[in-house]
């Protein structure tokens, strides 16, 4: 039967799709940082010391896993849990002193969908609120769009992570919804909350993203004139 005499609503053809790129562990340099494949041997230490300035845990809140008190079980987790093919974790370098100073990861990976997550984000004090903050997720973006193809930039947090989702938001991604009861972790509920960006959007984004990041939107003392 012709699905066209039916008058159903259908979603917008697709034609030619390739599937977008596996993640390649390439590092990406920026004005202000580079987003580098996580190299256990050379930025647990950095990484260890740059997130252990937060003195009470308080960064550790919304992440899977619980704070480390101790560098051995911080150098076992980054080997057990941050070593596999998804999620591919980043360590985040300050230009300047090339120290790791956040980490961040790409997940939930479906080139044959061309949908992909950014997540597990952990910025040290060092990092928080910085430009270098700003361009890492610029870079991360831009190359899933215009090096890999994907159509899909995912965004999820735990909906008690205002923080987090603020950051979205400001990033430009587009709130979704609450995916209530979502998942349990530290033993306790998670509901979720979603947020996009679509291939689409990411020109217009772009441009802001390089506006804001222009030396001449700082002062002296490293703050921004205008907004992103």
């Amino acid at each position: 039967m012709d699905k066209n005499k039916l008058n159903q609503k259908l979603g917008f053809q697709i034609n030619n799709w390739t599937p977008s790129l596996y993640p390649d562990k390439r590092k990406i340099k920026g004005k202000y940082c580079e987003v580098v494949p996580l190299n256990i041997s050379k930025h647990a230490k950095q990484l260890y010391d740059s997130f252990s300035i937060h003195k009470d845990d308080s960064n550790w809140t919304y992440l899977s896993s619980d704070p480390f008190h101790k560098f051995e079980e911080f150098h076992a987790w980054l080997k057990s849990d941050c070593s596999g093919k998804d999620p591919i974790y980043y360590a985040i370098i300050d230009s300047k002193n090339t120290d790791a100073v956040g980490l961040a990861s790409h997940l939930r990976i479906e080139p044959t969908i061309g949908v992909i997550e950014i997540g597990n984000i952990h910025f040290s004090p060092k990092l928080q609120k910085t430009i270098m903050a700003t361009e890492s997720m610029y870079l991360m973006m831009k190359r899933v769009f215009e090096e890999w193809g994907y159509r899909r930039y995912e965004w999820k947090c735990d909906n008690y992570n205002v923080p987090s989702k603020n950051a979205a938001k400001r990033l430009g991604f587009t709130f979704e919804g609450i995916f209530r009861q979502a998942t349990i972790y530290k033993n306790r509920n998670r509901d979720t909350a979603w947020f996009s960006i679509i291939d689409k959007e990411w020109p217009t984004l772009k441009k802001k993203f390089e506006k804001w990041l222009l030396p001449s939107n700082f002062d002296p003392n490293g703050v921004q004139i205008n907004r992103l």
